[in-house]
């Protein structure tokens, strides 16, 4: 090759890395495949990088191929044996990647990562002796990079305290390990532990100021921890580090949405785009932000054109079909049905063709379709959460037990003595949105979103008692003047999302199970208990992808033992703070709205205002999976859904039995009518 042409390559090669270093392998992939288009002679190193890219999709088979041909051009180039060993083993076949790592070490004795891998193929294959002694010439090598890859490996399966503790032991040995830094931070996070995250980021880049993936990771940890100023300014160190790629657009831009500034998000997006206008992660950004603020048409338009530049990317066609309002057309719906058929898919992104692909066949009122897709995506999904029924009814016990009837009692009203918050709980997709809206469109009320306020209070509180005493408990603790404190905080901290309304809406949905904490640093607060049908509630959760939390809602047993414990929740609370929490139902607005909206405001202590029937008017930003519904008038169309369902939900209704048994006959189960 003459000079230029090494030259450019070696540009693409780069860019290609940043870009899979990044996490965007599909973005690595298109810039090697025109890097490789453009050479007269195959070069080893983009084709490697290229089949990386490709295992990282999960595109595992098409890598084994090219590998394949790229050693019988390269016989002895190493990367691609160890590469090809790792191909296979993401196919689960380590006797034929055995060895592609042995050859892989033979040309290069000093390859940490693939005698790390190799070892580990033999301890697997019961070859023990050799593992140890594979560890012990990668212990000689680099004292703490088998440690930190192993961590990194449990860290990915989700064995979360076992790589905490194996990281710790790396970092001991080697305290100022940019990467081990890097990973423990991550682990942290993932452990919600964020303000320990931030401190090993910000050590990472003192040690090392030009690492922009750690750059990166403290800029979306600050951000997530509503520390927005300073987030931004680690975006532009990121920004000002790779001026040419769109990543630090891209970030600034997720944490400009993240603060409610989504004119700013827009805008850094398009920068992104500026720079690279196929990036995937820019184009679903905008579009998210789009759809918050509105902007319909201009949202399907950058959806679609990840479709059309990444006709494989299963998150645009569920972003489309969460519109709830988009129909696909015929050919989209043929190419969802022909991607859950390709093998080369894995089955978490094949989770979202399923949803999409269900929520066309439920327009085309083809159920059974609809449901056979709900039911798929659902199952693929749950394989990558982790829940524990056990746990959610063990912490539940204990919020009864600590907030029973004695200690509110005592307790009543030394809290702040605040009217400003409206909290809107319940479960998901039961009209909280709905309720938002309704609210929001009234001159004295502002609406601001799913705070995380009320919840990092109880991790505060648990932090500031001594060691072993978490909440609920640590409430037992508290001093008097505490429940004013904790009060004065909550409204301190969420001024960032309000601008000067007498009143304000934090519609977290999961803030029903802290009811009695809520209440008594805040005794005048108004609660609205969002509430819909128990098989309509559960099974628009079920059909739901949330993009985190509520890992619950993808199996119908949880569905339905975790509504029966919310059920129990809302009892208690009902029964520990007597006409305190208004039971707002969303099949009685559907049938008298107006006379309902009264009500709703009457229970706020407001005037009524005629704008509050006319909420679809309200313009404002809706991040809910339902902002599409509730800019359109009321519809009754999906009141009592479920009976779409009925045939497929035994395990729903049998587990609801004890609710659905006491329901008027046009809202049970046909199973329940003659009991």
């Amino acid at each position: 090759m003459v000079n230029d042409e090494l030259s450019e390559l070696k540009a693409s090669f780069d860019r290609a890395k940043a870009f899979l270093n990044a996490g965007d392998a599909k973005m690595a992939e298109d810039l090697c495949r025109k890097a490789l288009s453009q050479v007269s002679n195959g070069d080893p190193n983009t084709q490697v990088l290229l089949c990386v890219a490709l295992i990282r999709q999960g595109k595992s088979g098409s890598a084994v191929k090219r590998l394949k041909h790229t050693l019988r051009m390269f016989p002895d180039f190493a990367p691609a044996h160890e590469e090809l060993g790792n191909a296979l083993l993401a196919q689960n076949k380590p006797e034929k990647a055995l060895p592609c790592f042995e050859k892989a070490v033979d040309l290069n004795p000093k390859n940490a990562s693939a005698l790390i891998t190799l070892g580990k193929i033999y301890k697997a294959l019961g070859r023990k002796e050799e593992a140890q002694e594979i560890y012990q010439t990668v212990l000689e090598l680099d004292p703490i990079q088998e440690k930190l890859a192993s961590a990194t490996q449990l860290f990915y399966r989700g064995e979360i305290e076992e790589a905490e503790k194996i990281c710790r032991e790396a970092l001991q040995e080697k305290p100022d390990d940019v990467n081990g830094l890097k990973l423990l931070a991550s682990i942290a996070s993932k452990m919600e532990q964020r303000e320990d995250a931030i401190i090993l980021l910000q050590r990472a880049v003192e040690l090392k100021p030009k690492f922009s993936g750690a750059w990166a990771d403290l800029a979306e940890t600050l951000s997530d921890s509503d520390e927005f100023g300073k987030a931004l300014d680690a975006a532009q160190r990121v920004i000002k580090l790779q001026p040419n790629l769109p990543f630090g657009f891209m970030l600034r831009g997720t944490i400009l949405g993240q603060s409610g500034n989504h004119e700013g998000a827009i805008n850094a997006y398009r920068e992104a785009l500026k720079i690279e206008p196929n990036h995937i992660g820019s184009n679903m950004g905008l579009g998210n932000t789009l759809k918050t603020i509105g902007d319909y048409e201009e949202s399907v338009s950058a959806y679609k054109k990840v479709i059309e530049f990444q006709p494989f990317f299963a998150e645009a066609y569920w972003s489309l079909a969460n519109l709830k309002t988009y129909q696909f057309d015929q050919k989209e719906i043929a190419q969802m049905e022909d991607h859950i058929e390709n093998p080369d898919i894995p089955d978490s992104n094949k989770a979202f063709f399923h949803i999409a692909l269900a929520n066309a066949k439920e327009k085309e009122k083809l159920f059974d379709k609809a449901w056979h897709h709900f039911d798929a995506g659902a199952f693929m999904r749950r394989k990558d959460e982790v829940y524990d029924s056990v746990q959610t009814q063990t912490t539940h016990d204990s919020l009864i037990e600590v907030f029973n009837k004695e200690f509110i009692n005592e307790k009543r009203n030394l809290g702040h003595q605040s009217q400003a918050p409206i909290f809107i709980v319940g479960l998901p997709r039961s009209g909280s949105t709905l309720i938002e809206q309704i609210l929001a469109s009234h001159s004295q009320i502002e609406g601001t979103k799913e705070l995380p306020d009320l919840s990092l209070l109880t991790r505060k509180l648990t932090k500031s008692k001594p060691r072993g005493i978490k909440f609920p408990n640590a409430a037992l603790e508290m001093t008097d003047d505490e429940y004013i404190e904790y009060g004065e905080s909550y409204l301190t901290t969420t001024k960032r999302h309000r601008s000067g309304s007498p009143y304000f809406i934090d519609k977290m949905p999961n803030n029903f199970a802290n009811i009695g904490f809520l209440k008594l640093i805040l005794p005048n607060a108004k609660i609205i208990n969002a509430c819909r049908h128990p098989l309509d509630s559960c099974i628009s959760s079920y059909k739901q992808l949330f993009y985190k939390g509520q890992s619950w809602s993808y199996d119908l047993f949880e569905v339905a033992e975790y509504y029966l414990e919310y059920d129990r929740m809302m009892r208690h609370w009902h029964d520990a703070f007597p006409g305190e929490i208004m039971d707002f139902h969303y099949e009685s607005v559907l049938d008298n709205q107006e006379s309902e909206t009264k009500k709703l405001l009457e229970y706020c202590g407001l005037e009524w205002e005629e704008q509050c029937l006319k909420f679809y008017e309200t313009k404002r930003s809706i991040n809910t999976a339902s902002s599409e519904q509730v800019r359109q008038p009321l519809y009754k169309g999906a009141m009592y859904a479920w009976k779409n369902y009925e045939s497929h939900i035994e395990p729903l209704i049998e587990t609801l039995e004890p609710l659905l048994k006491n329901l008027t006959d046009d809202a049970k189960p046909q199973s329940l009518k003659e009991l």
